[in-house]
């Protein structure tokens, strides 16, 4: 670990980000025109004093999961991103489409599309990054670990993870997942990331079995799906997906369907951010 390097670095990617760029406000009080110590730990999901304590270098080691969130919050580029983790002593994450984080330029798109419900995900179903709105809308998706982080694996070993949609379409949901996996695997052959995957939910899940042995491929672009939120009632939500050139990173947009979602999603916005029931923080936003 670099500790004065690493104080350096942090504290000049924190000058040079403008407030606006993070949706924050540019206040007429303002002295500086960076990010303050405080917003940056406030992004990061962090205390103040350890900002405080990696910019001055006497912090103790961050841990990887600390400076992934730091990489967010600076909306780092991938080259900046694993400088960051070598100055800290840590090997950067893999780029092997399971482990990396949210591309800086699609985090810069979540904080663009502001009220609008939007998403990072790598192609297998990981959420690597969600803005406020999506947030309340389905809860942290960003906190599971292991298999758990990916969407089919919770689909098809929990049931909370199907009980937040409709029962209609809990059949449809489940195809299209398995023939989005089928297009990942088909696009990484050989790779062990994925036939792990595979391996495993073949090995928990009867359901996923059946659909895999049909081998449907379809990568999904467009969807419409209805999530019954506990606190506002039902949501109708058409998702566009955007892939980046090489399909390894997507963001997901979702818009109201109708005037009664596009009403029920302005109250929640305003309700704020109680924190969603343990059983609907998963793929309530399944691609």
């Amino acid at each position: 670990m670099e500790r004065e390097q690493l104080a350096d670095f942090l504290r000049r990617r924190r000058e040079a980000i403008r407030p606006a760029e993070v949706g924050i406000a540019d206040g007429p009080r303002r002295r500086t025109t960076g990010l303050r110590r405080e917003e940056v730990a406030m992004l990061a999901g962090m205390s103040v004093d350890y900002v405080v304590r990696l910019e001055q270098g006497r912090s103790s080691q961050p841990s990887p999961q600390l400076l992934g969130a730091l990489a967010r919050a600076l909306r780092l580029s991938d080259d900046e991103r694993g400088h960051l983790f070598h100055l800290a002593g840590h090997a950067p994450p893999p780029a092997d489409g399971t482990a990396r984080l949210a591309r800086a330029g699609l985090i810069r798109m979540l904080d663009l599309l502001g009220d609008t419900p939007a998403l990072v995900l790598s192609d297998l179903g990981e959420v690597l990054a969600q803005n406020r709105t999506s947030v309340l809308m389905a809860g942290d998706l960003t906190r599971f670990t292991g298999d758990r982080r990916y969407m089919a694996y919770r689909w098809f070993t929990e049931p909370a993870a199907r009980e937040v949609g409709l029962p209609q379409e809990r059949e449809r949901q489940a195809r299209q997942l398995v023939a989005d996996l089928r297009a990942t695997a088909g696009r990484r052959s050989g790779d062990p990331a994925v036939a792990g995957l595979i391996d495993r939910l073949r090995a928990a899940s009867e359901d996923f079995r059946r659909l895999w042995a049909e081998h449907e491929v379809a990568v999904r672009r467009a969807d419409r799906k209805t999530l019954v939120h506990p606190r506002v009632g039902p949501l109708t939500m058409d998702c566009e997906t955007l892939l980046t050139p090489d399909q390894g990173q997507l963001l997901l947009v979702l818009t109201p369907a109708d005037a009664g979602t596009r009403e029920r999603l302005e109250l929640l916005r305003v309700l704020g951010t109680e924190e969603f029931p343990a059983s609907g923080t998963t793929d309530t936003t399944a691609r």
